[in-house]
């Protein structure tokens, strides 16, 4: 199973992660990562996301069919919603099924990762005091995170 969406609405990650076991009994670990919109220490109001329609699409189709050659992986949930999101709500899901744990964790780890700073998505802060903020810039942690893939 593999499902991939990029939505405006939330979602429910107990549902997206039961669905990789639905009907199953050859599943030995579900790994599930759900990032939430922080509030920047009380200034962030709202976070608006912005993706590339279709491009977005498929960098997350690549980006899950390299962990599925990487890993022995059963199935992959890659969900991010675009828009405006407050403070506290879900922002992107990363879910993955295997037989083991080791390879869950990797393929998550992984997706996570490279979904960070190879998915076209834009962040832009708004701010507390009514004022918008400027674009968030790409974290050097996230770059170094997805390097350590490539060595």
């Amino acid at each position: 199973m593999q499902k991939i969406r990029i939505q405006r609405e939330d979602f429910d990650p107990q549902a997206e992660a039961d669905a990789l076991t639905a009907g199953r009994t050859d599943v030995g670990a579900v790994v599930t990562f759900t990032g939430l919109c922080r509030d920047e220490g009380g200034v962030l109001a709202i976070l608006e996301l912005e993706h590339y329609p279709g491009m977005a699409e498929k960098e997350l189709e690549r980006i899950a069919q390299e962990a599925r050659s990487r890993w022995p992986v059963q199935g992959v949930v890659l969900l991010h919603r675009f828009g405006k999101i407050a403070p506290g709500e879900r922002i992107v899901m990363v879910a993955v099924s295997a037989l083991h744990r080791s390879e869950a964790f990797c393929a998550a780890e992984f997706l996570m990762d490279f979904l960070k700073t190879n998915a076209p998505f834009w962040k832009r802060q708004h701010l507390g005091d009514g004022t918008l903020g400027g674009w968030v810039e790409a974290k050097s942690a996230d770059d170094a995170a997805a390097e350590r893939w490539t060595t």
